[in-house]
């Protein structure tokens, strides 16, 4: 099944340019995912009560259109029957006006909280139907360069966490668009992030970015944590926006 959620873009989404920002579409996205839950079990708490919750491992968000504030959207979530392994595969949908205003696909892995263990996908059941799948390309792995420019440490704050006390996935789109070149106006277009290990609250991560040398507008990003340890490795694509 195909669940739907209606939002209207908060003004508090928008960026200086008056575009919905790209957490901001992956939240209302996530938003729905959540209501989808809840609304046919089992919900978040009920999985943190039998000890297993949902950890995003990748994503890809691909913004068609960008959106001002006020504008009436339908958020559109389902799963799909191509589970294996220990890869949960939901994907996402985002309309305004009748059109398809942007899309994702996210890869989850349902984990043992107490073991940190995954769980595989044949020992869990949903409680509704699989629909097809989109036809969106996430790759899983990301190609860098050897030599990244490191351009920030950047520590991991209140307003950054959730209640799992590290950084809300939600949030690393904005936090990737902070270190986009300084003047780039153009917006985006599409965000691939690999989770490679969590972001604690406390934590400092290290950020380092390369321009991709076979597109303009297109930047390869990854931080690590204190350690030395992978968080994520990520893309941002930008493209002309619309006038």
């Amino acid at each position: 099944m195909i669940f739907s959620a209606p939002f209207t873009v908060n003004f508090h989404d928008t960026d200086c340019y008056a575009r919905m920002r790209p957490s901001a579409v992956l939240m209302y996205m996530q938003e729905a995912a959540n209501l989808h839950l809840n609304a046919y079990g089992p919900t978040m708490d009920e999985l943190r009560q039998s000890g297993r919750a949902f950890l995003l491992s990748r994503v890809r968000v691909s913004i068609k259109r960008a959106l001002p504030a006020y504008t009436p959207i339908e958020a559109q979530t389902w799963i799909s029957n191509d589970d294996h392994g220990f890869s949960f595969n939901r994907y996402h949908r985002i309309m305004a006006g009748g059109e398809v205003a942007a899309e994702a696909m996210s890869v989850w892995a349902l984990v043992n909280l107490e073991t940190r263990r995954p769980i595989r996908a044949d020992q869990f059941t949903y409680n509704f139907t699989g629909e097809a799948p989109l036809e969106l390309f996430l790759p899983r792995r990301i190609r860098f360069p050897e030599a990244p420019e490191e351009i920030a440490h950047r520590p991991v704050v209140y307003s950054d966490c959730d209640y799992n006390q590290h950084i809300n996935n939600t949030h690393y789109p904005d936090l990737l668009c902070d270190y986009l070149p300084a003047g780039e106006t153009r917006r985006v277009e599409d965000v691939v992030i690999n989770f490679l290990g969590e972001a604690p609250l406390g934590e400092v991560l290290t950020v380092y970015r390369a321009p991709d040398p076979e597109r303009d507008g297109r930047y390869l990003f990854r931080t690590l944590r204190a350690d030395g340890s992978p968080n994520i490795e990520a893309v941002v694509t930008l493209t002309e926006a619309e006038s």
